[in-house]
């Protein structure tokens, strides 16, 4: 009898660098590939990269892109998985303050990575680590795309559906002629071609959908009004401008990424505006006791969002995408700040986070506090150097906050992710998590390229759905809609890139 082989192999390189379609801020980063049982190597994370280094502050403010080169794998002294990388700039010339260290993450799963920074010393290494197999089988199913398996009838009208990576979900089950089906919502990409941003949102019986509207030169807010989603999008959807051009209100240009939210009761959109000298700020517009969300009549005046002291809340720079975020420690406001943008000096656009008193939810009630800026390598490809279009959602007493970096108009948009426990002071930079990996990229799903600023809704069926923007090939600049469902794997935590052929395929779960 042959004993199954206990260990499997793991590598870890860059990739060339390819300015088309890969380039050197993805290319010099970590990437991980597995031979779990001797039969060939299977790239992890799509071979998209994994560990990217942290760029460095300039003593003008500025972000110095930094990656990686010629990386290695160890086993550590106390047992786990050492990988280790030379740093360099951006275009792969010596950084001049790496001083002989070398870059060092530590794992014990393959999954989960602490970095560790420069390091004066580290063992010898090489490109490849024998590990055991279970582990690498573990790290193999995390890093691959997630696909439905099978389904299991259950009592009282249910089914269970099981996934690949030994997650599972319920979902009612469909009865029609005495046969029983499992169905998906789905929609179709490109969705809604020409608009960037988009929201989705139940008020009152209704769907609405905002965003910001490309086809118009981003000149007005434009609202549309359905039964249901599917029909926000159906041929000939009619657009309600509710906040038009304005100049004797200040409102003439980049009517940016407006959001519902409802706060302290009252519901509002969120958006940024600017007058006739570019420059947007964050505004908040109430929706009015009487009047219809469709017209411009049913919206207070807008209101310019202040800090504490009713001064601006910024001075000499651009603020936008704010949202809200309603945890149980609090209220907060998340928004991205940028100064001398297009200049030496530019600072690239970064994220803060301050809280807020719902009854007057345009006024900070605390300092701003810097959340995340785009130092990795993703964040900052090719000089977009972008933390943008953050938007939260709450599960199992975490709050998630996704946010965009990279060009927002083209294929290298992607998301990041910030976790926080949701008791925990959100202003308090230890509360939160960032992922070293984005979490959706032009890698994640097949024809859908700089997928990005996104929002979350629940569907009719308490689904959770993600709505982003995304380009519909390498080379496109045209922003396009898309939906899909967010799937959670077996830990709890969010997977975004779930296709519609990866997810439930429609399936007779009871006969007659």
């Amino acid at each position: 009898m042959i004993s199954k082989q206990s260990t499997a192999r793991i590598r870890v390189c860059t990739r060339p660098v390819c300015e088309e379609a890969y380039p050197a801020g993805l290319a010099r980063s970590v990437h991980l590939a597995c031979d779990p049982d001797g039969t060939g190597w299977r790239p992890l994370n799509r071979n998209y990269g994994i560990l990217f280094a942290e760029g460095r502050i300039s003593e003008q403010n500025t972000i110095v892109p930094l990656g990686v080169r010629d990386p290695r794998i160890f086993r550590m002294a106390d047992g786990a998985v050492g990988i280790t990388a030379v740093r360099v700039h951006e275009d792969g010339s010596e950084d001049e303050q790496g001083g002989g260290r070398r870059l060092l993450w530590r794992t014990r799963d393959l999954i989960h990575f602490e970095a560790l920074g420069l390091q004066e010393q580290v063992p010898e290494a090489s490109d490849t680590l024998e590990v055991d197999r279970e582990m690498a089988e573990a790290a193999l199913r995390w890093w691959s795309p997630i696909t439905y398996l099978r389904a299991e009838a259950l009592d009282g009208g249910r089914a269970r559906l099981y996934y690949s990576d030994g997650s599972s979900r319920e979902k009612r089950i469909r009865w029609e002629g005495g046969r029983g089906t499992l169905t998906q919502q789905r929609f179709r990409f490109p969705l809604a071609k020409g608009y960037g941003d988009p929201v989705i949102f139940p008020w009152d019986g209704k769907w609405y959908y905002i965003s910001t509207n490309d086809n118009l030169n981003d000149i007005g807010i434009y609202l549309r009004e359905a039964d249901c989603v599917e029909a926000l999008f159906a041929e000939g959807a009619e657009e309600h401008l509710i906040l038009p051009f304005s100049p004797e209100r200040g409102f003439e240009q980049t009517f940016w990424a407006p959001e519902f939210h409802v706060i302290g009761g009252e519901l509002y959109i969120l958006f940024a505006v600017s007058g006739h000298a570019w420059g947007p700020q964050c505004h908040l517009m109430k929706r009015r006791k009487t009047g219809r969300m469709t017209e411009e009549d049913g919206w207070e005046n807008p209101i310019r969002v202040v800090r504490r002291d009713g001064s601006p809340l910024a001075e000499g720079a651009i603020t936008l995408d704010m949202t809200y975020v309603k945890a149980e420690s609090g209220s907060y406001v998340i928004w991205s700040y940028r100064e001398h943008i297009g200049t030496p000096l530019d600072s690239g656009s970064m994220l803060y986070i301050a809280p807020v008193d719902e009854r007057e939810p345009w006024r900070l009630t605390g300092e701003p506090v810097l959340l995340t800026r785009p130092l990795y390598g993703w964040e900052n490809v090719s000089g977009t150097i972008n933390n943008e279009g953050p938007h939260a959602f709450a599960r199992d007493g975490k709050i998630y906050v996704t946010y965009s970096g990279g060009s927002a108009n083209a294929y290298t948009y992607a998301l990041g992710l910030l976790t926080a426990d949701t008791r925990s002071d959100l202003t308090d930079l230890r509360s939160w998590t960032k992922s070293l990996t984005p979490v959706l990229t032009f890698y994640s799903v097949a024809g859908e390229y700089g997928p990005g600023h996104n929002s979350f809704f629940v569907n009719e069926e308490g689904e959770l759905m993600i709505a982003y923007h995304a380009e519909t090939g390498l080379k496109e600049s045209l922003r396009c809609d898309g939906i899909r469902r967010v799937h959670f794997r077996a830990d709890g935590t969010p997977y975004f890139q779930m296709a519609a052929w990866e997810d439930l395929q429609e399936e007779a779960v009871l006969g007659e």
